[in-house]
């Protein structure tokens, strides 16, 4: 599994596409929001944690892509006669999402520091990428059920489509404080709004939140057992 492990994780991240749309677009874009108002440190600070959630997530469902990919080309029927399981191939995948997401999440965090000069503890700094590197697993399992259920232009519409659509609802580009008020509690259960809260807390200097830890774990479980129904369904037609 580990061998299988290194190859994806070689092969996304020679992926010009991810490389693009998974780091390089965040990292422009934090700039972008946080310089064209006033010179407000605060939301400096929680502007990096929402586009790095958003690159988190964005890097999180790409795997998906891979799979349907594999599908149209039979790879997982060849994978099915090497002595790699099932149950190793899911994994595989996901920890391939789990690693690629680091760069996208480190590279935001670097631009707040160095561009902005966001100012945290190196404490915080550590407990902010590891929770939102966390917080990115819901959103694997997001994306390697619409790679096992879907084709691959399909799986790419859909993980473009839920990536901006669980960007805006979650408040990862701007504050919910400026939503319609009937838009503000549909956003506080989002698994985006959760996992831009992990980090923000620790920026804080607080714990992480408990709504927001509830929220991820609801919305991994819907996730992963959307990702096994979608796998036992592909696995009839891959």
């Amino acid at each position: 599994m580990w061998d299988y492990l290194r190859l994806e994780v070689r092969r996304t991240l020679r992926d010009t596409g991810f490389v693009i749309g998974g780091i390089a677009i965040p990292v422009m874009m934090y700039p972008l929001f946080t310089n064209l108002g006033e010179n407000d440190s605060a939301w400096k600070t929680a502007s990096m944690v929402g586009t790095a959630a958003y690159g988190a997530v964005g890097s999180a469902l790409n795997p998906g892509g891979a799979v349907a990919e594999d599908r149209a080309i039979g790879w997982l029927r060849q994978l099915r006669v090497t002595p790699v399981t099932p149950r190793e191939v899911v994994i595989g995948r996901a920890l391939t999402g789990s690693v690629t997401v680091l760069p996208a999440i480190v590279a935001v965090l670097v631009a707040g520091g160095l561009v902005n000069g966001v100012r945290l503890g190196a404490w915080q700094w550590a407990a902010v990428a590891v929770l939102l590197w966390f917080g990115s697993i819901p959103f694997t399992l997001l994306g390697l059920g619409n790679g096992y259920r879907l084709t691959g232009p399909a799986t790419g519409v859909a993980n473009m489509i839920g990536n901006l659509g669980l960007a805006v609802l979650g408040g990862l580009w701007f504050p919910i404080e400026l939503f319609p008020g009937r838009l503000r509690p549909v956003s506080a259960y989002t698994p985006t709004h959760g996992i831009a809260e992990l980090g923000t807390s620790v920026a804080a200097g607080h714990a992480p939140a408990l709504d927001a830890i509830l929220v991820l774990t609801f919305w991994m479980l819907v996730f992963c057992s959307y990702a096994v129904l979608s796998y036992r369904r592909g696995a009839g037609t891959s």
